[in-house]
């Protein structure tokens, strides 16, 4: 059985699978008015037509849910009022508002380039992204469900068969009416931000549908609705597990398949009453038909009873077993597993040393104890180094991924101060094995990762110059030369041609890239055996760059020399100047991305990387800044940060919509430093 318990070990399936659940229980209770009346095209219709209110919703930046509630709430309106226009038919109503709505939606979009990603998730939605915010909401909106559907029971039963008769008994048919599209709508709205539009109608009709063969009488429908969509979550989770597919597309189909499993069942039924009608035995064949319907159902309901308490046997208890992988994989003690990224920017304050966290998804602020003498800031992805005269502090951000090459796992945790390492950190890089912290004197003092990772600062040897994790084993740039080493310190490949005066250093997918006085030394490795290429800098520049700038893992890289930015395309062997300067920061996101940089006079511009030109500005609301202390320009695959210590705030950037400011986080310090994990 580990095959089934596997999947629900992880803690972002089992709220998937919750969601998936409550999700289920409210579309059952909509989603048999729907079929019984007729209004699945109603349905459809109403899932769409709230594009609009969404992309007004993140245009604004506001909140999502709001402007699918508002949109869906026309919808609804809009329905209604057309319904009573006797020269339209009520299929040619919804059919006029579901393009109008749709085509609003999509002029809305197509204004904005920053929207691909949102519109999938609005469609397909991320069922393993649910947070538990949203199942409390879909606990309240299933409260909310389950009364207007009480209350309204005779109301909707009239209506559904009968409107003259609802009107003759004084069941108000229109009301009833609004009550039902209320229903709709607060069902489609409640779920499709956490499980699409896709997933929300695929359980809203296929399984009521399914419901319908095998009992007539509305509560029954419901009920079994509930279970064919519970039966949907779980098996859709399980294959998709295993198969490697969409969740939420996979729990579809598999809602679907359930239909047409239940729509065999009863053509089969059929079949065996009519070829048993006027025989010997009729009675006793319809007996035998009768008593398999009660036994299939019996283990039907014994079937998804025990599929139900999978997670629960999953949950509970030490399983005995071992972890077969050293890296973590679905569980790390103390840890939260989530189905995305959980960014978090470390921000401090020099002046007075104060350190926050801010968690970029859930917007929480975390206090954390202050570092006097606070100078400068580094990270690993993981780990903060705040660094200040003589020695360094180690702050685990609680938020960070383990790459398996083929998939990621990304986890969330309260953040802890781990220890302090001597000297000055101003740059650190680390795998699995151990962490490199460069310190201001250019020696790299080594870490035992997995000691840091359980809380434990293990220290190992002092490199003499700045050293790189990399291909299992280390870069260490000593006496003009690149120097592989083992884990242990032993020397294993000298590395031409050299690199005099060595600056900054950092790993991409790529290879591993130093600084040096004549150009960046770019490292691959292959087989165990390590090669390295010079690329050369423009003409005009000379002297190692300090720094280089980018997306953690992205092989294309910024540097800032003389107030220009240079990027380096690790692919092409290449640099390029972009803009014209001055720039007091610049970064980019990768391949395919603008390249983004920030003058003196507080503007910020986009590049084409190709060709140079400029694709857009913005003049932020921190106006000219000190190029003494410029501030940090972060980016990561969807937003860019810029600090603003003078306004104690944090601007967030869409940089594919235009440089849009996206958020903006009001803060208690001036937040001068900052560092990005999590990512």
């Amino acid at each position: 059985m580990d095959w089934l318990i596997a999947p629900f070990e992880v803690t972002f399936v089992q709220r998937a699978l919750w969601g998936g659940l409550l999700v289920s229980c409210l579309c059952a209770l909509a989603g048999t008015w729907v079929v019984v009346r007729g209004m699945a095209f109603l349905g459809e219709a109403m899932a769409h037509g709230m594009l609009p209110g969404v992309a007004v919703a993140a245009l604004l930046g506001g909140n999502l849910l709001l402007g699918a509630v508002v949109s869906a709430s026309a919808m609804a309106a809009g329905v209604s009022v057309l319904s009573r226009n006797r020269r339209l038919s009520t299929d040619t109503g919804i059919g006029l508002l579901f393009v109008g709505m749709l085509a609003i939606g999509v002029i809305l979009i197509s204004r904005s380039r920053s929207f691909a990603v949102d519109l999938t998730g609005f469609l397909f939605g991320d069922v393993l992204a649910t947070r538990p915010r949203d199942l409390l909401f879909l606990l309240v909106a299933l409260g909310v469900a389950l009364v207007l559907t009480v209350l309204g029971h005779r109301a909707f039963l009239a209506l559904a068969f009968d409107p003259r008769t609802a009107h003759t008994l004084g069941l108000h048919p229109r009301r009833a009416q609004i009550a039902l599209l209320a229903l709709l709508t607060l069902a489609i709205a409640a779920s499709f931000h956490v499980v699409g539009t896709l997933l929300v109608f695929g359980l809203l009709v296929a399984p009521p549908a399914a419901a319908t063969y095998c009992t007539h009488r509305i509560p029954r429908i419901m009920l079994l609705a509930a279970v064919f969509g519970a039966l949907a979550t779980v098996a859709g989770l399980v294959i998709s597990w295993h198969a490697g597919t969409a969740a939420g597309a996979t729990i579809a189909a598999t809602a679907v398949a359930i239909f047409f499993a239940a729509a065999a069942g009863a053509r089969l039924r059929t079949a065996l009453r009519g070829g048993s009608r006027g025989g010997p035995g009729t009675g006793r064949a319809s007996g035998l038909v009768r008593g398999t319907r009660k036994r299939v159902g019996r283990a039907v309901g014994v079937i998804a009873a025990a599929l139900l308490l999978v997670p629960v046997a999953a949950c509970g208890g030490e399983t005995g077993e071992t972890p077969a992988e050293p890296v973590p994989h679905g569980y790390v003690a103390g840890a939260e597993e989530s189905a995305s990224a959980q960014p978090r920017l470390v921000l401090a304050d020099r002046s007075s040393g104060a350190v926050r966290i801010l968690d970029l998804v859930t917007e929480e602020v975390i206090t954390q104890d202050p570092v006097p003498g606070l100078a400068q800031i580094a990270d690993d992805g993981r780990y903060a180094y705040l660094a200040a005269s003589g020695a360094t502090t180690v702050l685990d951000s609680g938020s960070w991924m383990v790459d398996h090459g083929d998939h990621v796992h990304y986890y969330r945790a309260a953040p802890r101060r781990i220890g302090a390492l001597p000297g000055s950190v101003r740059s650190a890089h680390s795998d699995t094995a151990v962490a490199a912290a460069v310190l201001d004197n250019r020696s790299t003092a080594l870490v035992d990762r997995s000691a840091l990772d359980e809380g434990t600062l293990t220290l190992g040897p002092v490199l003499d110059g700045p050293a790189l994790p990399y291909g299992g084993h280390l870069l260490v740039a000593d006496t003009g030369r690149i120097q592989v080493r083992g884990r242990e310190n032993a020397p294993v490949q000298t590395l031409e041609p050299g690199c005099d005066r060595p600056g900054g250093q950092t790993v991409t997918r790529r290879g591993a890239v130093f600084s040096c006085a004549d150009g960046a030394l770019v490292v691959t490795e292959r087989d165990d055996r390590f090669t390295a290429a010079k690329v050369p800098y423009p003409a005009g520049t000379t002297g190692s760059s300090g720094q280089f700038f980018h997306r953690r893992g992205s092989d294309v890289l910024v540097a800032v020399r003389d107030s220009r930015a240079l990027v380096l395309d690790i692919a092409d062997r290449a640099w390029r100047p972009i803009g014209p300067g001055p720039v007091v920061a610049a970064t980019t996101a990768g391949a395919g991305t603008d390249v983004l940089t920030l003058d003196a006079g507080g503007v910020l511009h986009s590049y084409d990387p190709e060709t140079g030109a400029e694709t857009g500005h913005r003049a932020l609301p921190s106006g000219p800044v000190d190029p003494a202390k410029p501030p940090v320009l972060l980016v990561d695959a969807e937003r860019a940060y810029v600090n603003d210590p003078a306004g104690r705030r944090i601007h967030e950037i869409d940089y594919a919509d235009g440089l849009r400011i996206a958020r903006t986080f009001d803060l208690d310090i001036t937040p001068d430093l900052m560092v990005e994990t999590g990512r």
